[in-house]
């Protein structure tokens, strides 16, 4: 289970940036045999990526490979939930999801036709940073494809029939998921209890009294204003002729204006948290208890993002990981435990979580979870420990990369989160360079030595 519901809503269903990582098998023993010796680094050539800059802003970036039949086409909102306008949370998912309706030259659904019908995909993803629309189709459908998203960036078309159909859809997402969920009221709860001041504080689905609040006008203005060439980075990948990709990218994209005012940015910085917080939630239907422990975080870029993602694994991931062992397995003290570390553009947020089990109290289990960083942060993983860590995150970063998609979703993250597309290699280099001491050296800095919130979710009275 993921510690946040604040990763990537998709048009399609939830996306958690949790759930990509790979299972950590781990077991502690009283002694360890002597540790092999690590494995000598992978190396890797630099992505062969181009990348231009067309005269109204639009970042264009692709990577040629003739060793496959398809080609993913992708194009990037520098626009997320936290842009979602003053008391209208989930607007920037709401309009994801608007954005394969009518536009001047194309029906309803047209997207599906282009890609579906002719053995191909498509799909979107909204998240705290971004909003992302997803394509792979053969080959030869290319140049359709560049258009049809130069299109709805241009002419999206949505009338009030389609505005109210996707709001329902949203909205019955928001119940399925965050309502009806026993735990998903405390998960979506979390980054408002994490964060002070960043609007990475609203839960990216929203409420719904302001789903139900929003109207046509506002998706005409939050169109006008967040989708526009010079706040889009289109990333392609896959078989393709570089230069036919050039003429057709001029031809479709380059005519297009960018607006002339400027793009609004989120201004808010988040501060260090001054003193440690406590705060209990209560919903119905809530059959066991749950506590979580949550720490501010570094942002993506943060130098320390690398090891940060290392101790998430060594606590959490896999039924044998830290966590799991200690709570869940050996003293039966919880039915679920996580970690987890997640890194924005602008922040981050570090959390702990655990659901009760055997009536255990919360004292107990925040306790439980304190002492397992703690003692992951004095004592370090040995060396095959993290030698298996980083060859199931390697193995686990690197097939994903195996597809088109996969490629171009590495790359188009590197230019949101990270600031350029070569962090994309640089990102498999630093996450094999952490060692056991980075583990403990983060694990105090940013969690055992800063200030937490911590979060007590019980059954409501009736």
């Amino acid at each position: 289970m993921p510690l946040f519901l604040s990763g990537q809503l998709s048009r399609r269903g939830w996306l958690s940036l949790a759930a990509a990582s790979a299972t950590l098998p781990w077991a502690a023993t009283p002694a360890r045999a002597a540790a092999p010796a690590r494995a000598s680094p992978i190396r890797l050539p630099p992505l062969p990526l181009r990348e231009r800059r067309l005269g109204n802003g639009l970042q264009v970036i692709s990577l040629a490979n003739q060793a496959t039949a398809s080609v993913s086409i992708q194009v990037w909102y520098r626009v997320g939930s936290k842009d979602d306008p003053a008391g209208r949370s989930g607007f920037a998912h709401l309009f994801e999801h608007l954005m394969f309706k009518r536009t001047q030259h194309m029906p309803n659904e047209m997207f599906d036709r282009l890609t579906e019908d002719v053995g191909g995909q498509n799909n979107a993803f909204t998240a705290e940073d971004m909003t992302v629309y997803q394509n792979e189709v053969p080959f030869n459908h290319l140049e359709r494809l560049l258009w049809a998203e130069a299109e709805r960036l241009v002419h999206l078309q949505v009338d009030q029939a389609s505005f109210e159909s996707e709001r329902k859809v949203v909205v019955e997402e928001l119940r399925e998921r965050v309502l009806a969920d026993p735990y998903g009221r405390l998960f979506n709860a979390l980054p408002a209890q994490g964060f002070e001041v960043h609007p990475y504080r609203r839960p990216g689905i929203g409420n719904e009294a302001d789903l139900n609040a929003a109207t046509l006008a506002d998706v005409q203005q939050f169109h006008t204003t967040y989708y526009r060439p010079d706040n889009a980075v289109l990333v392609v990948v896959g078989d393709f002729d570089p230069p036919q990709l050039d003429a057709w990218v001029d031809r479709y994209f380059a005519p297009l204006r960018a607006p002339q005012a400027a793009i609004p940015r989120v201004q808010a910085v988040e501060p260090p948290r001054a003193q440690d917080g406590r705060v209990a939630l209560t919903a119905p239907n809530v059959p066991l208890p749950a506590v979580a422990l949550l720490w501010k975080g570094p942002r993506a870029s943060h130098a320390d993002a690398a090891a940060l993602r290392v101790a998430s694994a060594l606590l959490s991931n896999g039924d044998s990981s830290r966590l799991n062992e200690a709570l869940v397995h050996d003293t039966q003290m919880a039915q679920a435990v996580g970690f987890s570390a997640d890194l924005y553009a602008e922040a981050g947020l570090l959390g702990a979580y655990a659901i009760a089990a055997n009536g255990q109290p919360l004292a107990r289990l925040e306790a439980a979870l304190l002492a397992q960083i703690q003692r992951l942060a004095a004592s370090g993983p040995d060396a095959a420990e993290m030698d298996k860590v980083r060859t199931q995150l390697l193995t686990s970063t690197l097939s994903a990369r195996q597809t088109p998609q996969g490629l171009a979703d590495a790359i188009g993250n590197a230019v949101l989160l990270l600031g350029e597309a070569r962090m994309a290699d640089e990102t498999l280099q630093r996450l094999q360079a952490v060692s056991a001491a980075d583990v403990q050296r983060v694990l105090k800095q940013h969690v055992l030595q800063t200030r937490r919130m911590t979060v007590e979710y019980t059954q409501a009275a009736a």
